[in-house]
């Protein structure tokens, strides 16, 4: 696989539908090492083409050990700049792009209700920018030091008819952590997420919506 210093934007991303291909091999220590394939700018990840997918299959087809499907999701980042990318591939019809690669931490559970991995922060090495414009409504976790995590996507892996009009009550369904919070904030000003020293810090609620931490 190459990997290139080549920049890309992706405009008006807002509400649009993509999906997530993680490539799993063993890591260092009991990891899992997952590249990671995303459809963003290449097609809307069509649903009858994602439903199709077989991870069994295509970790054969790929040679990896195991294949995970991260998917549908919907973005609510207003525009993602791109640093560094990588190639397309087809997996069974449906092309992705590389654009990062992470680790997942020893005992990690890539599914299941009551899964531990919820709300445990994440370092993914990528190098993008997201913008989130001024006068629309962001969504927001805040942890029990202060720090803010911004949902850079809604998910229906768990729920297929989660929308965008009802992230503004989702803080009532979600089962939060002693001392963290859900919040609907409407930003004055541009705010852009931009990854420190390539890395960035991510993690999940129950739903499998992602957010991503504020470091500026």
């Amino acid at each position: 696989m190459s990997i290139t210093r080549e920049t890309s934007q992706f405009l008006e991303v807002r509400n649009a539908r993509y999906g997530e291909i993680f490539l799993l091999s063993p890591g260092q220590g009991g990891t899992l090492r997952a590249e990671v394939y995303n459809t963003t700018g290449l097609n809307d990840c069509p649903p009858e083409r994602w439903s199709a997918l077989d991870a069994n299959s295509l970790a054969r087809e790929a040679e990896v050990p195991a294949v995970w499907l991260n998917g549908p999701r919907f973005w609510l980042m207003d525009r993602i700049t791109v640093f560094q990318v990588g190639d397309v591939r087809s997996f069974q019809g449906l092309e992705a792009r590389w654009v990062a690669a992470m680790d997942l931490p020893a005992g990690f559970e890539l599914s299941g209700a009551g899964s531990e991995r919820f709300y445990k922060d994440v370092t993914i090495s990528r190098d993008t920018e997201w913008l989130f414009a001024a006068g629309k409504p962001a969504y927001q976790l805040l942890d029990p030091d202060g720090r803010t995590y911004f949902m850079q996507a809604y998910s229906h892996i768990v729920d297929d008819t989660l929308t965008m009009d009802a992230l503004p009550g989702l803080g009532n369904r979600l089962q939060l952590p002693e001392g963290w919070i859900y919040r609907e904030k409407i930003p004055e000003r541009d705010i852009s997420l931009r990854t420190v020293t390539g890395e960035a810090h991510i993690l999940q609620d129950e739903f499998e919506n992602t957010y991503m931490l504020l470091t500026q």
